[in-house]
């Protein structure tokens, strides 16, 4: 969680949250700041299964160290992981249907990221307000970090 020291309000205490991967990593490293930190406050952060992969992409791509590496699965060992289930799929699928119709594909993984957040209907924490606009205008995907 963010190193701010507040008490978070009563209405965000441990509601869940997805967290794309852009802010999972920063939280890992401590150094998610400004608003979307404060509002993180209190919150169970969740992660997708594309953000968990992500993240361990990252980690060969870099060549990270043995310590490197297990100070990532410590901090991954808290975070729920939500499965990529045959819900999950279905969104996904409609997700990527839409887009096409529109004639804007979406990157297929911010499509199973948004996919997740609509079918647990939770809110997504995300610094890429971009990559998730067309989930948030044409499908109702809450982002945490886009008021």
């Amino acid at each position: 969680m963010p190193s701010v020291t507040a008490t978070p309000p009563e209405a965000a205490r441990m509601q869940p949250v997805i967290l794309d991967t852009d802010v999972a990593s920063l939280l890992h490293k401590r150094k998610l700041s400004g608003p979307l930190a404060t509002r993180l406050i209190g919150r169970k952060p969740l992660i997708t299964f594309v953000t968990y992969g992500e993240l361990t992409k990252w980690m060969e791509i870099r060549h990270w160290g043995t310590r490197s590496r297990q100070e990532l699965a410590d901090w991954l060992s808290g975070i729920p992981v939500l499965p990529g289930d045959e819900a999950v799929a279905t969104t996904w699928g409609r997700l990527s249907a839409a887009g096409i119709q529109r004639g804007r594909p979406r990157p297929t993984n911010d499509m199973w990221v948004a996919a997740g957040a609509l079918t647990y209907d939770l809110p997504l924490a995300t610094l890429n307000l971009k990559d998730y606009e067309d989930f948030r205008l044409h499908h109702g995907l809450r982002i945490l970090g886009g008021e």
